[in-house]
């Protein structure tokens, strides 16, 4: 899905945010968008890494 959007429609969702959160609000809303998917990542991780430990305890 996101694969389809393209540089123009990506413009235009940048345009579209700035217009509504305005320039001050802009860059709070990115921090805390990255600290998300930093933390989501960092789950996902802890979680894979969990999953690859059982698999190794079954196997011995």
């Amino acid at each position: 899905m996101m694969a389809n959007i393209g540089f123009p429609g990506l413009i235009l969702i940048l345009i579209l945010a700035l217009i509504i959160f305005g320039p001050k609000k802009l860059p709070e809303i990115g921090r805390a968008f990255g600290d998300t998917l930093r933390e989501f990542k960092r789950s996902t991780q802890g979680l894979t890494n969990d999953l690859l430990e059982d698999k190794d305890e079954k196997k011995k």
